[in-house]
């Protein structure tokens, strides 16, 4: 089995229930319990994912063996030229220690530098281990909050590309 990473858009059929699982994943651990379809449908709604599409951003899917299996979003940082987000980086449980992050990465970063972008960036949570893990596995360090915006953001990191 074998890995390809791709853009995609974040409605199509594969991306919007990776994106579903994702919030419910990122929900769950928040709440220590199953998320609600509807605390689930309230990450979803007004989530700003439109603008994870040129020229804004890139949303790639990856798929193992063909089948969807994780996602990774990239927004263009308005206020700052050159400067990206990367955003909803998940992969699903069944598909982790398998390559399949660090392959979501390195075509966001391919993209990001095909946008211009010299340095991305990103939040997350103390909770969410294996994500920090991997993007401190594949450069990523943590620097100072360079944003109040998200109660919910613990850590933050960037990388130079």
């Amino acid at each position: 089995m074998t890995w390809t990473v791709a853009p995609e858009r974040f409605d199509s059929r594969d991306a919007a229930p990776l994106r579903r699982d994702y919030y419910d994943e990122v929900a769950s651990r928040y709440w220590g319990r199953p998320a609600t379809d509807q605390e689930i449908e309230e990450g979803l709604t007004d989530d700003g994912a439109e603008r994870l599409v040129p020229p804004t951003g890139e949303f790639v899917v990856g798929r193992f063996g063909g089948k969807p299996a994780s996602c990774a979003g990239l927004l263009l940082v308005d206020a700052e030229p050159r400067v990206a987000e990367l955003t909803r980086v998940f992969v699903r449980p069944g598909f982790r220690s398998t390559g399949g992050g660090g392959l979501l990465l390195a075509a966001i970063e391919s993209a990001a530098r095909d946008f211009g972008v010299r340095r991305i960036r990103l939040d997350t949570r103390n909770d969410l281990v294996e994500a920090r893990g991997l993007y401190a596995k594949h450069g990523y360090r943590e620097v100072p909050a360079f944003h109040h915006r998200n109660q919910y953001a613990e850590h933050w990191f960037a990388k130079e590309l």
